[in-house]
This record gives structure tokens, sequence and C-alpha cells, in this order.
């Protein structure tokens, strides 16, 4: 159930604390209410939900997530610049915003898990796909999150959701796809953010699988690493950089070894890490 916002334009918040994105943080301010309720609305109702939001800046988004009824939002902000303003939208919904001074590269997400929780976030784009990485390699699995409404360079994006036989097929597909449920809900155009970044971004909506292939997560990340380091060649030429047989690796995927990486769906990456993983 959405309320109305009160609080001041966010253009005004911005010139009032003499708030500018910087570049070396990767920010990039939202200023459209209307979008960042959208952005809220995308991974479903709010009701009785915690969400942990990354870089909020002026809080565009935070003022987003309230508004449309989260039980309460725990704002982790870098940008000590960014606090004051924060402050603001603290006190206009009392007992329902906890600002945490903090990198959120050194966070302990999992100590912050309280009930029901969700993670949203305009993540700053120098740290996005660290952060979504480390997110999807919780163990152990399913996570503490019900779900993540993230949003990334359109290009990330394309990488996070992408296919078996596309060209943005990757490692961070195999990641996303053997783990999630992924999709992209909606593309953001560059003239609603200030400063406008130099590319479109887009909201992908990621939900846990319950239920996974219970693989060791290093051993998927040595077979992606090894797999896609060289993407043109046929997997039994670019799985030798995964420093075990190859020949057990395609056995246990049932792979010619003259596939390429990019056409593999993702259980063979998982089959190939669980005879990585039990190859001594």
């Amino acid at each position: 159930m959405s309320q109305p916002d009160l609080l001041p334009p966010l253009r005004e918040v911005i010139a009032r604390h003499g708030l500018s994105a910087r570049k070396e943080l990767g920010q990039n301010f939202l200023l459209d209410l209307n979008l960042t309720s959208r952005i809220a609305r995308a991974g479903g109702s709010l009701e009785g939900v915690t969400v942990i939001e990354i870089g909020p800046g002026p809080g565009g988004l935070t003022r987003g997530l309230l508004a449309e009824g989260a039980k309460k939002v725990i704002a982790i902000e870098r940008d000590e610049r960014a606090l004051p303003a924060l402050w603001e939208i603290a006190g206009a919904y009392p007992g329902r915003l906890e600002i945490r001074h903090e990198d959120a590269l050194e966070v302990d997400y999992a100590v912050l898990a309280e009930g029901r929780m969700r993670i949203m976030a305009n993540l700053p784009y120098n740290i996005a796909t660290p952060l979504l990485t480390g997110w999807l390699s919780i163990e152990p699995w399913p996570p503490f999150y019900e779900s993540l409404t993230l949003m990334f360079q359109r290009e990330v994006a394309d990488r996070i959701c992408a296919q078996p036989g596309s060209k943005a097929f990757g490692r961070l597909s195999v990641l996303a796809g053997w783990r999630t449920d992924a999709r992209k809900a909606f593309d953001v155009s560059r003239s609603a953010f200030t400063p406008p970044p130099k590319v479109t971004s887009s909201i992908v909506h990621l939900v846990p699988r319950r239920e996974i292939a219970q693989v060791p997560v290093k051993a998927v990340e040595a077979i992606t690493r090894a797999a896609f380091g060289q993407r043109r060649k046929m997997v039994r030429q670019s799985l030798k950089a995964a420093g075990k047989p190859v020949d057990v690796l395609l056995a246990a995927a049932g792979l010619e070894g003259t596939e390429r990486a990019e056409d593999l769906p993702v259980s063979a990456f998982l089959a190939m890490a669980e005879a990585f993983a039990g190859e001594r």
C-alpha cells in the first residue's frame, strides 16, 4: 500500500546539500520519484519486507521503497556527503530507515538478515558485478534474501539473463542461471539520471531457486573461468586452463569437446564442476 511522499523534490535536496555525483564512486543519481516507485514495485509487494539498499545517495529509491510500504529499509552508504539527506528521510519515516555508513563490499549481509529480506538497489556501476557475484555465491543455499532487484548497465543485465547460444552468455549467466530465476524487468533511459551515464541501464529481478545442484561454488568458478577464458576456442582446448584432465571433465558432461562454451547448457558446467571438485 503506497503512501504520499511529503519530502521536498530531490533536485532541491541535492542543491541544498551540495551533492554532485562522483565518478570515482560510480554514482548516478535517480531523481524521478515515479521511476523510483516503479523500481520499488518491480519485485512485488513490499508489505512486511525489510529491504537492504546499496548506495542510496540522496535517497530517491529509498523514498520509493518506504512510500511503497517497505517495513524497514537498511541503507548502506559509503559517501558521507549523502548522510544528511538520508537523515531527513529517516525523520519523515520514523523507525523505518536504518542508515549504515559503510563500504558495501565489506558488509556481512547475512548478519543483517531478520525476517523477510530483499536486496534492492541502483548499484554503483563500479562495484555492481562483485556485489552480485558475492550474493549469488552465498553458502549454504538458499540464501537469507527472498529476491534481488538491482540496476545494472544494460550490457551487464544482458549477461546476467543470457541463455546458452547467445553471445552475451558467459560466467555471470552460468552463476545466475544455476542459482536463480533471473529476468530483465525493464530498461531505464540515460536521461533518468543526474548526470546521465553513457549507457542505458536495466532493472534485473533474481529469485533464488530453492533446489539446486549442490556443487562447490569455487569449482563452478574454476570451470567457467577456463571455459570462457578462450571463448572462441573449442572447450577441449579452453578447459586445459582448469588444470584437471580434460577428458574426465568432458565425459562428466557428455561432451565431445568440439563445442564452444557459449553454446553449453548450465547443467554441463555443473557436471564438469562436480568432476573438477572430485579430481584430486
